[in-house]
């Protein structure tokens, strides 16, 4: 089809500005007078005018026809268009009388969405009226061709018609030498050279001529598979190519496609000025929010600073809490109860590590408890700040998207929870009762030793007694009180060993378990401004929606600039 580059740069122009409108829509841009859509859809849908003159029979409507490979005319020997007929694109076939001279005809063919067509009765024709209502096309028109039988060319008719054009509108004039297939190449070359002549003494301009067979053009294009050969024989191909330049460069359509093609450039800086000003805003958000996550980072490097002074408190506690499981361990360690446990079983460095390691956790977790409680009201005061902040910077109401106070609250209790643990393991890994372990189980040997001589010697004086034998009994009963009071003896003198060894024990570990109790604070306190940080879940999502709608903008912003660049270059 003729003029596709023409056609190509229209379309996307339109396209362009039907994005524009889009991306404005989304971005908020108000562009509001700079498309005038109404004016852009009927300046760029206004199809190109040909306005087809010539003689009776001259051979009109076939040229149409061969031009657009449709029949689209009827063509007979006898003349058959006996009005001015506008040929126009209609999504049904039908004829509108306009006047008794002029008629519309709508027909849903695709061409002619893109170039409307005048065919005329004939510049000879005994039509009343048809030459004024021609002449009423002529202005408008964008191309004019007059078209010359090949067996007469020099109508006077047709070249009357001819020098009443305007010296204005003769470069949209061409001229049609038609039915060529009826002459010989040579006849073909003397008759142009004859209408360049008569052109110049008429008109005084050469406008272009071309020599075709609007009959072969005709067969070509409808033969099946295309006779290119015949198409090339009918002339029509130079005259095609005409055409789609004369589209291509006409004035008047590449200046209104620059018109549009400035107002969208315009609008699209207009676009551009709001996605930047979005950017900007997403930036400083970001900015806003790596500010209150610095802010939380501060929060807890204060609390963690402030521990060294808690250390002292819990050590002392500690150190407490070891001198009461050491008494309780002296008592335990009674020459009586332990010998009664080497009956039943000794289960005292077990039961002595459970008691220190639960008075241990008890007095963590009141401590853990109380600086919980002081985290939370530092996080929950930020937050009543941070409320107001995040609602002018950002637009996001934080009351709603988060409950603070049940995250505080959780966050409090897990403080607690792992502290009073982590001191837990801790206790475990100071490895006391191993040792404590073994210095009883030795002990209970050397218990167990003088228990069984005690036992063996009454026994052994007993019977002795029952014998009647004089004397003995007495050297026996003896010898195990003997035995007795060195056992109540081994008893007394380990247990303040033994209690002495394990409280200093104890108390040589207070270091290392504060320590680690130092690293699990910092654990648990970053665990707990995790969570408050995690509170700005809702802030982080819409920061994230926002620029994840923004790239796609700023993509599609780049696209319409580089393809309106391409147009600018075209036009």
């Amino acid at each position: 089809m003729f003029g596709e580059r023409y056609f190509a740069t229209r379309e996307r122009l339109s396209g362009v500005m039907t994005g524009i409108s889009a991306l404005a829509g989304e971005t908020g841009a108000d562009i509001t007078g700079k498309l005038p859509f109404e004016e852009i859809e009927k300046g760029l849908g206004n199809p190109f005018l040909f306005v087809i003159c010539g003689e009776v029979n001259a051979g009109k409507s076939t040229l149409i026809n061969g031009l657009f490979g449709q029949d689209l005319c009827k063509v007979n020997v006898l003349p058959e268009t006996h009005r001015v007929t506008w040929y126009r694109h209609g999504p049904v076939a039908r004829d509108v009388e306009i006047t008794p001279v002029l008629e519309e005809r709508y027909r849903p063919v695709g061409f002619l969405k893109d170039f409307s067509l005048v065919d005329t009765p004939g510049t000879n024709s005994v039509v009343k009226d048809h030459q004024q209502i021609t002449e009423r096309f002529l202005p408008a028109a964008d191309l004019i061709l007059f078209v010359f039988p090949v067996t007469n060319p020099w109508g006077a008719a047709t070249w009357d018609f001819v020098s009443k054009i305007p010296e204005g509108g003769l470069n949209r004039v061409a001229f049609i030498i038609q039915q060529k297939d009826q002459r010989e190449p040579t006849d073909i070359s003397v008759i142009l050279g004859h209408m360049r002549d008569l052109s110049m003494k008429r008109i005084g301009h050469v406008p272009p001529i071309f020599a075709v067979s609007g009959k072969l053009a005709c067969e070509a294009k409808k033969t099946a598979p295309f006779s290119r050969s015949q198409l090339e024989k009918s002339g029509f191909p130079e005259l095609e190519d005409f055409i789609s330049r004369q589209v291509c460069g006409s004035p008047e359509r590449r200046a209104l496609l620059e018109t549009w093609r400035s107002q969208a450039s315009s609008a699209l800086r207009t676009v551009e000025d709001c996605i930047e000003g979005q950017t900007r805003t997403l930036d400083d958000q970001d900015r806003f929010l790596h500010q209150i996550e610095r802010e939380i980072d501060a929060m807890r490097e204060r609390f963690v600073a402030r521990l060294s002074r808690h250390l002292p408190g819990v050590a002392e506690v500690f150190q407490t809490e070891a001198v009461w499981v050491s008494n309780v361990l002296s008592s335990r360690l009674g020459a009586a109860r332990s010998t009664f446990r080497l009956f039943t079983g000794d289960r005292t460095g077990q039961e002595m590590e459970s008691l220190f390691i639960e008075r241990l956790q008890a007095a963590i977790e009141a401590v853990a408890e109380a600086d919980g409680m002081e985290v939370a009201e530092a996080c929950r005061h930020h937050w009543g700040e941070l409320r107001e902040r995040v609602k002018a910077s950002m637009g996001v109401d934080l009351d709603g998207s988060h409950p603070i106070e049940e995250t505080l609250s959780v966050a409090k209790q897990r403080f607690v929870n792992r502290l009073g643990r982590n001191a837990q393991q801790s206790i475990g890994n100071l490895k006391v009762r191993n040792q404590l372990d073994k210095v009883l189980r030795r002990r209970n040997v050397a218990l167990k030793s003088f228990t069984f001589m005690t036992l063996a010697l009454v026994t052994v004086a007993g019977t002795l007694g029952a014998l009647s034998v004089p004397w003995l009994p007495f050297i026996f009963c003896g010898a195990a009180f003997l035995f007795l009071a060195g056992g109540f003896f081994t008893a007394w003198a380990t247990r303040k060993r033994i209690v002495l060894e394990f409280r200093d024990r104890l108390l040589d570990t207070c270091g290392a378990f504060a320590t680690t109790l130092r690293n699990d604070y910092e654990e648990a306190l970053r665990a707990v401004f995790q969570d408050y940080g995690d509170s700005l879940t809702a802030v982080r999502k819409h920061l994230a929606k926002e620029k994840q709608a923004v790239e796609p903008r700023l993509k599609q912003w780049k696209e319409l600039f580089l393809t309106l660049k391409a147009i600018e270059q075209e036009l």
